[in-house]
């Protein structure tokens, strides 16, 4: 029988499933619950040590010999900080140790309770990763704690092994052992390419096993994936990215997903990811639930990204010609499974249906309107240019219809920077560059402008709502009075007098004629200084034309299936 504390279970199945066959543990009550389970466990055998200096360097000894990871188990408080010798000759002997502490629960740290201190850094520089594991509730939390025990353990013994730090707190009652088994525990591995190109076998062959294979490419550089590349994964997968990920424009599964509602037949049974974030939380959400095991391609893996809550695996790329090798193995004839072809289908009908809807939508004067103009002028524009986008309702329209790689802070979504990044970027380049960029993001990043080294080449969309609109499209906060004032942060600014301030050149419009005559001066215009073209619009209006846009893509769909 084993403990009934669900994180000491998850993290015991997790050592065993990653090979672990030894462990030393030192004497305590905290960590009697781990100690019960690792004797419980046929594939570990375990090492009695009283003394935890000694203790860890016991641990070192095995770990050199096995060339495998060796646990070494304490009590919490003090018997954590006496690892430290053995864990820094750990970390310069590039040896996998695994230091598992029992601890107390977060709230009793620095209450003048017994045997508590700071325990989840408490090993500092000398462990590659560190991790405190939850006491699961819930779904969630038990992710979490799957995720952090399988994120440690591969650090462990990733390229040149180091030490890692596992701590675990457990409330009281501990000595409870009324569970029969250990849980079935999911296990992702990190994987590197095989040889200068191709993918790793594992990643080859679950992608060769699919019968509805699905490739997301998150933010890239926009130099990273060529068409050729994505016209062949294509005929082999469905592929879902933004116009962060490529220049390929926009595929628009997000209004897909919006129509289908939660189809199962639109779900993968395997995800390949590759890039970084996705600005869609529609797709998240529809992965999530879709379970269907994830390999993340990532140029290095210090970081482990589980997006999904499915990871299967991490493949290490390096550069951005080992991404394209990846890519290219997965695209080559007979790389997917034949049954695929239904699933494909089913998604390009959807995306097409979506594509038309968004040609021959006409939005009343809006930011969408403003945006579709803008991104259809581009079409015609012969120089090099570079579209910014800021985050919020601006980026999520460049999803709509820019058909052009996009720039965007997406790394933490914020709204501050975005003018200062386009800036900088134009005075880096001789390209024109434009932002599009929403009111309160702009006034936030105003001081971009007070800069002496802009010059003409940098034009700027000001879309001006007077508020956050993207606050107007969720359900439910209309309901508060707060909304408009404090949430969306209503004002009556505009940005004349920060152009005058500065030397832009200042354009204003107030409907669609100004609009347009507005937005070709925009891209057209020769100026030694910078440009803005400040419009303004109703935040109701914006709300119901993207409204307009959704309800007429779901009841196309719904009348074409019929």
């Amino acid at each position: 029988m084993y403990s009934d504390k669900e994180n000491v279970n998850i993290l015991t199945a997790l050592l065993v499933a990653h090979g672990v066959t030894d462990a030393v543990v030192c004497p305590g009550s905290r960590n009697a619950p781990i100690a019960h389970n690792l004797n419980e466990c046929p594939e570990v055998r375990c090492h009695p040590v009283t003394d935890e200096r000694s203790a860890g360097f016991v641990a070192l000894g095995i770990a050199l010999a096995t060339r495998r990871p060796v646990v070494v188990c304490v009590t919490s408080g003090s018997a954590l900080l006496n690892l430290a010798p053995a864990v820094a000759e750990a970390a310069y002997r590039h040896v996998p140790l695994v230091v598992v502490s029992a601890d107390r629960p977060q709230a009793w740290i620095d209450q003048l309770d017994g045997q508590t201190l700071p325990q989840g850094d408490a090993l500092g520089r000398f462990v590659r990763c560190a991790v405190s594991l939850p006491e699961p509730h819930d779904a969630v939390e038990r992710w979490h704690c799957n995720r952090l025990v399988n994120e440690a353990l591969c650090r462990a013994a990733w390229r040149r092994p180091a030490p890692v730090h596992i701590n675990v707190p457990i409330t009281e009652p501990l000595f409870g052992f009324t569970v029969d088994r250990l849980p079935v525990e999911r296990v992702f591995r990190l994987m590197t390419q095989e040889g200068a190109r191709g993918c790793p076998g594992a990643l080859a062959e679950a992608f060769g096993r699919a019968g509805r294979p699905m490739v997301v490419l998150g933010q890239t550089d926009g130099q990273t994936i060529g068409g050729d590349i994505l016209e062949r994964l294509c005929r082999r997968a469905v592929v879902l990215f933004e116009p962060l990920a490529c220049g390929g424009g926009a595929v628009r599964f997000d209004e897909a997903l919006y129509a289908l509602g939660d189809d199962a037949a639109f779900r993968p049974d395997l995800v390949v990811y590759a890039g970084d974030t996705v600005v869609s939380k529609r797709l998240r959400q529809f992965l999530r639930r879709s379970a269907a095991p994830t390999f993340m391609l990532t140029p290095c893996a210090d970081s482990l990204p589980d997006p999904t809550q499915w990871l299967a695996g991490v493949v290490e790329y390096g550069g951005a010609e080992g991404l394209r090798s990846i890519l290219s193995a997965l695209a080559a004839d007979g790389a997917a499974g034949s049954g695929s072809a239904g699933f494909m289908a089913r998604w390009q009908a959807a995306l097409a249906a979506a594509d038309a809807n968004a040609a021959s939508f006409d939005p009343p004067f809006s930011q969408m309107a403003v945006v579709k103009y803008f991104e259809e002028q581009l079409d015609d524009m012969e120089d090099d240019v570079c579209i910014h986008y800021a985050n919020s309702s601006a980026v999520r329209l460049a999803n709509i219809y820019a058909g052009h790689y996009v720039w965007c802070n997406r790394g933490l979504n914020g709204i501050e920077g975005s003018l200062s990044t386009a800036a900088g970027h134009s005075m880096a380049t001789r390209s024109r560059v434009f932002c599009v960029i929403g009111d309160l993001s702009f006034f936030y990043d105003q001081n971009a402008l007070w800069n002496t080294s802009l010059r003409g080449n940098l034009r700027i969309l000001l879309l001006n709502n007077r508020c956050g609109g993207i606050f107007s499209r969720l359900d439910g906060l209309e309901r508060s009075a707060a909304r408009d004032p404090l949430v969306a942060a209503a004002h009556n600014a505009d940005a004349r007098g920060i152009c005058a301030q500065n030397d832009i050149g200042y354009l204003r419009a107030d409907d669609a004629d100004s609009m347009r005559l507005g937005v070709l001066a925009l891209l057209t215009r020769e100026s030694t200084r910078p440009m803005l073209l400040e419009v303004f619009t109703d935040a109701a209006a914006d709300a119901d034309a993207l409204r307009g846009y959704y309800r007429r893509l779901r009841g196309a769909m719904q009348e074409s299936n019929r």
